[in-house]
């Protein structure tokens, strides 16, 4: 969630419309597919979904998140996030607003506080906290980093960290370290905008949430393949 190149080509296309004569702060958009893609396991094969956008000027956005996974024609997991940005630092933004985890049932609302941006060296980091009712606390990070080793074919790795403050049992999560996901990916830009990937991912749960998906039958570790589309516009 996070590319450095849709970060700089942004930047450029305001430059153009300003040097254009459309003023120099003009109205931009951006819609990000990070993730679309098929994982393969054992049992019915899960959909994935990673995808985000924002619409407004240099230092004053709104974006829209959602992730989620859909397994045998019904959605397992969704979430969807409405924040304001304000852009802090050159490559970087201060990000509040809304979440709703929409599933797994019972749906959870949350605060959001985060920033998300280009660390040094180019990894591209997303990180927030969240704050729901009765107390519930939570926190997410999000890095990645490029290797380019052509002009079109470029090896992404990732990680994905979630951490809750309080036992959700209804929700399946336990407290502290939640649940790990590393991603290999590997993408052939047939154009900017449009690359097919081949990949792996690694999840694993940890200590109460692990407990709980064991308990429902599922398993605390699992390695699938994958084959996705990233795009944007």
């Amino acid at each position: 969630m996070k590319k450095r190149m849709t970060v700089v080509i942004a930047s450029l296309l305001a430059s153009g419309a300003a040097s254009a004569g459309m003023g120099d702060d003009p109205l931009l958009s951006m819609v990000r597919i990070d993730q679309f893609e098929s994982r393969q396991t054992d049992g019915d094969d899960p959909w994935v979904w990673n995808v985000q956008g924002w619409v407004g000027y240099d230092l004053n956005k709104v974006w829209f998140k959602t992730e989620g996974e859909r397994v045998g024609g019904e959605t397992e997991e969704a979430e969807v996030q409405l924040l304001y940005g304000r852009a802090v630092a050159p490559f970087w933004d201060l990000q509040a607003g809304w979440r709703r985890d929409l599933r797994p049932e019972p749906s959870r609302d949350w605060l959001v506080l985060g920033i998300q941006g280009l660390a040094p060296y180019w990894f591209e980091v997303d990180a927030a906290v969240f704050l729901g009712k009765d107390g519930r606390t939570a926190a997410r990070l999000d890095a990645e980093y490029e290797i380019l080793f052509t002009q079109r074919l470029v090896l992404t790795p990732e990680v994905e960290l979630n951490f809750y403050g309080k036992d959700d049992p209804a929700a399946g999560i336990g407290s502290g370290l939640s649940k790990m996901d590393l991603g290999l990916r590997l993408r052939y830009e047939i154009r900017r905008e449009f690359a097919p990937y081949v990949g792996v991912n690694w999840t694993r749960t940890f200590g109460t949430t692990a407990d709980l998906v064991r308990a429902s039958g599922g398993e605390s570790t699992d390695v699938q393949w994958v084959v996705g589309l990233r795009a944007w516009f």
